[in-house]
């Protein structure tokens, strides 16, 4: 079903289901949730970024909190 949506929706309802997640519980954490995400979504390895970026951004997390398979995360600044 998700090869059947406009360019660009997958990540939009991506970014609405982290969202939501987040709303209903404030301290979970962002890295987790954006892995399944992007499983969840078949989000590509750049859509995926994307998100984490802004998720990152919009809910004021440092981009150390980026868990589970990335591994691309820098160090401490």
């Amino acid at each position: 079903m998700q090869d059947l949506l406009p360019e660009g929706e997958a990540l939009r309802r991506a970014v609405r289901f982290v969202s939501d997640a987040l709303r209903e519980r404030p301290g979970r954490p962002l890295g987790p949730l954006i892995d399944e995400a992007c499983r969840r979504f078949d989000l590509s390895p750049r859509d995926c970024e994307l998100l984490a970026d802004f998720c990152r951004k919009a809910h004021g997390r440092p981009a150390a909190e980026r868990g589970g398979g990335g591994g691309s995360s820098p160090g401490s600044s």
